[in-house]
């Protein structure tokens, strides 16, 4: 249970603001909120969504997985979305330390064969759809409106708000949902939200225009290249740009040495020779952004009258796509949850029960490949894939992010996938014992102001 003592801030001035009655307030409108008020809008929920923002904003995470494309034809915006993206069939991985330099997974191939494409997309075109979608569908949607205190009492939650022309709203609401990504609102209140122990990255990203691209169908493809420090993701997008970033251990931030962050990207992507070849002639068209601490995850996923969804409960690593996936999924069940509590009050703790189980079902699977993406013995796997006991196709089935509808199809191929990779690193014992030293030194934190103050792990 979380008191009005713990999870509120001083509370401003609002004594002249009447407080607005609503069923749902949902703090944030990315992907998470949006998919949220636009299912609980369906079924007949007065929904308010409050986003501190106005789209269209800039936001990394242009990766989409085949999973998505069915909750895009559900919440009513699939035909939008086509319109934005550029198709990517497949994910490659390159290693430059591999005489097979570059691995192309088809999604085409994967357990089902259903599911063989999904889209890069503009995230700022691509979330402006989402929270239009929300409004027209009837969830009341507040665009340059803050979030400054929430009060928790036993039948209702006060929430109190901003927005940017300074006039003051107050709701009270019977369920909040908290999807305000990285600001983690609710989790930073309750001093819950705490850097993962077990991965920890940082990461520096821009569009650049002029990138060379594949020919043909694999033009959108996404491509992942490892390098010593970390690895890049090249994400080409449908008007040319292309959204290239580089997530490193925290140990590599603090070689910047008074390098702009410009110049500190450009200087770390001259470190992989085969993405060089792709950027030789590419320009710089956004500010770099950096983000230090990047892996976290808040000890609780839900309350008495609250859920917490997306990234405003965990955040793992990009580098399997799954952001946006996770973020709607968990806000598929965050809907389905509140929409049973409100239903059936007496029910409530058994509701939430569940819904928790549900949400920490898909980082846990994710988790246990990203962990180990950048150990030698996962790359060889990658650089090498194998269909013995299906084990390519449950792993296809993975990065497609194929892991909530149909269980326990190909678990046992990831539990044999799993079992490979235990025996090849003992196998070559020595050099996994070097990597896990390693690892434990690359993960260690870095502080805010080496990275000019941004992203600190507790807000």
């Amino acid at each position: 249970m979380v008191t009005s003592a713990a999870a509120s801030k001083a509370m401003p001035d609002t004594t002249a603001v009447t407080a607005t009655p609503c069923d749902v307030l949902i703090i944030g409108g990315g992907p998470a909120g949006t998919t949220a008020a636009t299912l609980l809008a369906a079924k007949g929920r007065h929904v308010v969504l409050v986003e501190k923002d106005h789209h269209p904003r800039f936001h990394i995470g242009e990766s989409l997985l085949p999973a998505n494309l069915p909750m895009f034809d559900q919440l009513g915006v699939g035909e939008e979305i086509r319109a934005l993206g550029i198709r990517k069939y497949s994910a490659e991985f390159v290693s430059p330390q591999h005489d097979n330099r570059m691995q192309r997974f088809n999604f085409a191939e994967s357990w089902e064969k259903d599911m063989p494409y999904a889209y890069q997309v503009r995230r700022s075109e691509f979330d402006q759809v989402l929270i239009r979608n929300a409004a027209q569908k009837g969830a009341e949607v507040f665009e340059g409106c803050k979030v400054t205190a929430i009060d928790f009492h036993p039948d209702s939650v006060t929430v109190d708000a901003r927005h940017d022309d300074g006039r003051q709203a107050r709701w009270e609401a019977k369920y909040i949902i908290d999807a305000s990504g990285r600001d983690t609102f609710i989790a930073n209140r309750l001093k819950a939200k705490h850097r993962n122990p077990k991965h920890n990255s940082s990461a520096l990203y821009a569009h650049f225009e002029g990138a060379v691209r594949h020919p043909g169908p694999a033009e959108g493809n996404i491509t992942i290249y490892w390098f010593e420090h970390g690895w890049f993701w090249f994400i080409p997008l449908a008007d040319g740009a292309t959204s290239v970033g580089a997530v490193t251990w925290p140990y590599y931030i603090k070689q910047r040495n008074g390098r702009t962050k410009e110049q500190f990207l450009l200087d770390t992507i001259a470190l992989c020779p085969p993405l060089v070849e792709r950027m030789k002639d590419a320009r710089m068209v956004t500010a770099v952004e950096a983000t230090g601490n990047f892996s976290y995850a808040t000890d609780h996923t839900c309350g008495e009258r609250y859920v917490l969804i997306g990234d405003a409960y965990a955040f793992i690593d990009p580098v399997f796509s799954s952001g946006v996936l996770l973020a709607m999924r968990g806000a598929e069940f965050g809907a389905e949850a509140i929409d049973a509590c409100l239903r059936s009050p007496a029910h409530a703790t058994s509701i939430l029960s569940r819904f928790d189980h549900k949400l920490r079902h898909g980082p846990k699977i994710f988790s246990w490949f990203i962990y180990r993406m950048t150990s030698p013995t996962m790359r060889d796997l990658f650089m090498d894939p194998r269909n013995y006991l299906r084990m390519k196709e449950a792993l296809l089935a993975l990065l497609a992010g194929d892991i909530y509808d149909k269980p326990l199809k190909f678990w046992l191929s990831l539990v044999s996938f799993q079992v490979v990779y235990y025996s090849s690193a003992l196998f070559q014992l020595p050099r996994t014992w070097r990597a896990w030293k390693r690892r434990q030194h690359n993960i260690q934190p870095v502080l805010d102001e080496e990275i000019d103050g941004k992203a600190a792990i507790n807000g």
